[in-house]
């Protein structure tokens, strides 16, 4: 089951987790609680918001880039506080038009070919540069605490062995799996990921429904959106995968 928390109510949820005294492990990659039974089995799980700093910690503002990327899109943009004060779109010729393949897959399966995947190859690296050179800008202008990606497993290696550095490492400890099916990246698409992401969230099995009512109360919340319609689930990867 699922809840999802509005923003403004998520930090009253997290002081009533505190006060309870319930022990809690933070996730740092998910930007997620795991709330503990006795065993020390996780019974339920509270999503942070985005600006909602890690527990313990001081901080009183959260920056952060949102960064979504597929087969010829990419939208990315810089926030504060949930404001979006900069975005940019990039588009490129990188899909084979009757296979409906990206340029990246049909070479893992078919090698390279004629001047028509020549011109994609380079519309690619050209992609991955621009959208460096636009995240390098980011991160020399101002101070970024988090990273929220959704990118293909394929798209990867191309984004980080750029001719045109990466500002972050694949391991870096800022980055947020955005745990949500990412359409094709357009502005819209990156502000509903935005909103996604300022809401908190939690996920608990059916048994453990008493204990969210009990904090919720706690919290003073009441009337909470359930059960949304469009799918999302844990993802492993960045991001979504690409069929």
């Amino acid at each position: 089951m699922n809840r999802f928390i509005p923003t403004e109510h998520s930090a009253e949820l997290l002081q009533a987790i505190q006060q309870k005294g319930i022990p809690t492990e933070y996730d740092r990659e998910k930007h997620r609680l795991a709330l503990l039974n006795e065993q020390g089995d996780a019974q339920v799980y509270f999503r942070l918001p985005i600006t909602l700093p890690p527990p313990g910690t001081d901080a009183t503002q959260v920056n952060y880039v949102i960064l979504l990327i597929q087969s010829g899109n990419c939208a990315l943009g810089y926030f504060e506080q949930g404001l979006n004060l900069d975005h940019k779109v990039f588009r490129s010729y990188m899909v084979r038009k009757k296979q409906g393949k990206s340029q990246i897959k049909y070479l893992k399966t078919k090698g390279k070919s004629r001047a028509g995947s020549r011109v994609r190859l380079g519309e690619t690296v050209e992609f991955f540069e621009n959208i460096n050179e636009r995240l390098q800008a980011y991160f020399e202008h101002h101070e970024v605490h988090r990273i929220a990606i959704s990118c293909s497993k394929t798209l990867i290696p191309y984004l980080f062995s750029s001719k045109v550095a990466t500002p972050f490492t694949k391991h870096d400890p800022r980055l947020l799996k955005i745990p949500k099916h990412i359409h094709t990246p357009i502005y819209e698409v990156l502000l509903d990921a935005n909103r996604f992401l300022l809401r908190g969230e939690l996920t608990y099995e059916p048994a453990e429904q008493e204990l969210v009512a009990e904090l919720l109360r706690l919290a003073g919340i009441t009337a909470l959106e359930e059960d949304q319609e469009e799918e999302y689930e844990d993802y492993e990867g960045y991001g979504d995968d690409e069929d």
